[in-house]
């Protein structure tokens, strides 16, 4: 039934539990994992004053990171991800790639579900709202 699920993560623990979810339904189904993590564009940099050496490094961006360890985590679980960086907001990466990727499913933790976050919105409220598919709010409280 669920062939294809997205799933958001940032770096907080009850995100890597979302993603663990995420990953037991796929196992289940046999299906593809797509991991989506947002993050705001980089402030820029000048590499002027920098000495000749240091002006061509490369570092990874953050987002880069963490999907490579989500990926090794489900790895683990018998899953190859597909992963997906987006300079986005949370809500709209995952509702873009799960209507690029034609998604069953969209799976998100349900940090911020409570209190003011629940009335003035959060990812999952939002998620909820304008997903093209079906969507699982995990409880990544416990």
């Amino acid at each position: 039934m669920f062939n294809i699920v997205v799933v958001g993560a940032d770096e907080s623990e009850t995100a890597s539990r979302a993603v663990q979810a995420a990953a037991q339904i796929v196992q289940m189904s046999g299906g593809r994992l797509h991991i989506v993590t947002a993050y705001k564009p980089p402030k820029s940099t000048s590499a002027s004053g920098l000495p000749e050496e240091f002006k061509h490094t490369v570092t990874a961006n953050p987002a880069d990171m963490l999907l490579s360890d989500l990926s090794l985590m489900v790895k683990e679980m018998g899953i190859d991800p597909v992963v997906h960086a987006a300079m986005s907001t949370p809500a709209d990466a995952l509702v873009k790639v799960a209507e690029d990727q034609h998604a069953d499913l969209i799976v998100v933790g349900n940090k911020g579900m409570k209190g003011a976050k629940r009335v003035l919105g959060s990812v999952p409220n939002s998620v909820a709202h304008h997903a093209p598919c079906s969507v699982l709010i995990v409880d990544t409280t416990g």
